[in-house]
């Protein structure tokens, strides 16, 4: 039966061609913490002005101890600022702080998000802020990130009620995310989004506010706390080996044109959350109150739920591939799902997983780090199953390079398949990405 379920999963997945770099496999713990995303259907959205406003230790928390799907929106790209590394200013900074970003996304596990805004530099206020951004302009793609995310909460590193008192970008990012907030769930605001997206509404937006925020640690210390939600973000994970804040301030050390690289904190540490928009709160400890964040938010999702329970439940960290027989099937029973938003993410997770769980290795190496258009170029493949389940290798399909080979290869535990391979490139082959020729093949 495990061999029936794998060989109908193989012929629908599809596989990216490897980068320069050999791909990485996760660990058991990697794979089982995985997992427990996989069961949990909540998300967040933090917002902020710049590359590092982003609260790591927050994001690092809500997506390593809630397992929550957790996104950063930074407003811009931070090329106004100065560069501690190099010469690079301006534009070409902006692209520096934008892959530190996504460095740091990498490792706290956030997903990263940007609008068009332009970081001039210091702005003392929000209107002069939102004369340059052009403000429909940059709500909108605020609108339009918060649509697409689907967050059940937002956070807000800055507080919308305190115009002129810090940068302007800052209070700017925080009045754009409190007016989208009443604006995404309507159909007449920015029409044009809906024919590739849906509108959507966030249940809760609140403020990460902290003794900044109060003027002083001191004022602080003195001030009634009672109505914000308190978080313990220095939880430690032994599984990893690892506190939350040492993680986050990993993440956070990816900031490297800013000079924010620090060696990290241990213990209990607190978060404070201020309630700004959204229904109230009766456990202050928990953002998530009253959303539903099992697989029964979904229609047909509670099969599926019970299913990856049991994963999660009987998993073996000696042999993840134990895992597959119940992956596969909760695979299939997601494709069948009516709500697109869930079936896609939850199925790009569970494809992730099942290729972990079986050690599955797949590298398509070319002979060259260059090639022009006209040009041909041979390639390498390697696939080996490192699983005691047969998987089966059927095609491999590169249309730019004019390839597409039909096999119909057993891969069988721990026997290397190699394949040389050779294709070449149209003269009018249009390259419009830097990951033309990761985009451009698939693996079935």
């Amino acid at each position: 039966m495990q061999k029936t379920f794998l060989l109908a999963f193989c012929s629908l997945f599809l596989f990216q061609f490897s980068k320069a770099q050999q791909p990485s496999k996760p660990t058991s713990v990697e794979i089982y913490n995985d997992i427990q995303k996989l069961n949990f259907l909540g998300s967040v959205l933090y917002i902020a002005a710049h590359p590092d406003d982003e609260n790591t230790r927050l994001i690092s928390y809500l997506t390593n101890k809630e397992k929550a799907r957790t996104g950063y929106l930074s407003l811009t790209r931070g090329d106004g600022g100065q560069n501690l590394i190099g010469p690079e200013i301006r534009e070409l900074l902006g692209v520096i702080r934008t892959q530190e970003l996504l460095a740091a996304r990498n490792i706290d596990g956030g997903e990263q998000f940007f609008s068009r805004a332009n970081d001039f530099g210091y702005s003392k206020n929000p209107d002069e802020t939102l004369e340059i951004w052009n403000k429909e302009e940059v709500l909108s793609d605020v609108i339009w990130t918060i649509r697409k995310f689907r967050p059940d909460v937002i956070i807000n590193r800055f507080d919308h009620r305190t115009p002129g008192t810090t940068h302007g970008h800052h209070t700017t990012s925080a009045m754009l995310s409190v007016e989208a907030f009443d604006l995404v769930n309507d159909k007449k605001i920015h029409p044009e989004q809906l024919s590739l997206t849906n509108i959507w509404q966030p249940r809760r937006l609140f403020l990460n506010t902290s003794w900044w925020f109060f003027g002083g640690k001191e004022k602080f210390e003195k001030a009634d706390k009672s109505h914000l939600t308190t978080v313990d973000i220095g939880t430690y994970y032994n599984k990893l080996g690892l506190s939350n804040t040492e993680i986050a301030s990993l993440s956070r050390s990816e900031h490297k044109s800013q000079g924010f690289g620090n060696t990290g904190t241990r213990g209990t540490q607190l978060e404070y959350l201020e309630l700004v928009k959204g229904d109230a709160l009766k456990n202050k400890q928990d953002i998530f109150e009253g959303i539903d964040t099992s697989w029964n938010r979904v229609k047909g999702g509670n099969q599926i739920g019970a299913i990856l329970k049991e994963v999660e439940t009987e998993f073996n960290f000696s042999d993840p591939s134990q895992s597959l027989p119940k992956l596969v099937s909760a695979y299939q029973l997601i494709q069948q799902l009516e709500d697109e938003h869930w079936k896609n993410l939850k199925s790009k997770e569970i494809k992730d997983l099942i290729v972990a769980c079986s050690g599955l290795y797949l590298e398509v190496a070319a002979n060259d780090n260059s090639i022009t258009q006209g040009g041909s170029v041979n390639l390498k493949l390697e696939a080996i199953n490192r699983s005691k389940a047969d998987i089966q290798l059927t095609s491999l399909e590169i249309p730019s390079l004019q390839i597409q080979e039909n096999w119909n290869s057993l891969l069988t535990f721990n026997t290397k398949l190699s394949k040389e391979l050779s294709g070449e490139i149209s003269a009018n082959e249009n390259f419009t990405s830097p990951y033309w020729l990761v985009e451009k093949s698939t693996l079935g």
